[in-house]
């Protein structure tokens, strides 16, 4: 199993970002995804989820509104589009299959954010 993000890097405040995530050796269709941060000094935070159907989203409360979670089965692919970036959304960005509702077991390498003037 296989997942490479990719789409990170450095923006200034308020600006926007794509990340990411090329799934491979998986059936991808089949997982629920989540993306999962990792801000410098802190644990890890669930950021945003979507079911395997990609009909159902979650979101946590810091990235509402600003943040949209979405797949393409088709293309083995989950995106996050990232807008309105603050300072506070720096961060390494992981993209995680979710197993019987659990996050897990494959992780991706990791993607840095970095939202700074």
């Amino acid at each position: 199993v296989r997942l490479v993000e990719s789409g990170g890097g450095w923006v200034q405040p308020g600006g926007s970002l794509r990340l990411s995530c090329a799934a491979a050796g998986v059936t991808f269709s089949s997982y629920a995804m989540t993306w999962v941060s990792q801000a410098p000094g802190k644990g890890l935070e669930g950021v945003s989820s979507i079911i395997n159907g990609g009909g159902t989203t979650r979101y946590v409360d810091s990235v509402k509104g600003r943040f949209t979670i979405s797949r393409d089965n088709a293309k083995n692919t989950l995106y996050l589009q990232m807008n309105s970036l603050k300072s506070e959304d720096t961060a390494v960005y992981y993209c995680v299959t979710i197993t019987y509702g659990v996050i897990g077991p494959n992780w991706g390498q990791g993607t840095q954010v970095t939202v700074s003037s």
